[in-house]
């Protein structure tokens, strides 16, 4: 069985299921609100919030971008790696 396990002395113990704990509100991520159709790899200040502390890039789940924006994001972060505009990792 899924929801029970077995305790030390072999008693069967249920776990109590939360129900909407993992339902949230559906949003835009900061790109589609805005409208914007080009992320660009010169603006450091926005890319750089979507790094770690590494220079790694945020995850969709973590950012809040959507898939399409979250490649033009990559895209973009790449870039201006390339242009040494931005560290590969520090």
């Amino acid at each position: 069985m899924r929801n029970v396990r077995q305790g030390n002395q072999g008693k069967q113990v249920k776990r109590r299921r939360r129900f909407g704990a993992g339902i949230r509100e559906q949003t835009q991520c900061r790109f589609c609100r805005e409208g914007t159709k080009y992320v660009d790899y010169k603006d450091i200040e926005t890319l750089q919030k979507l790094l770690t502390h590494r220079g790694k890039i945020f995850s969709r789940k973590r950012s809040g971008n959507c898939a399409g924006c979250q490649r033009k994001v990559k895209t973009a972060i790449k870039r201006a790696r390339f242009m040494a505009l931005l560290p590969f990792s520090s």
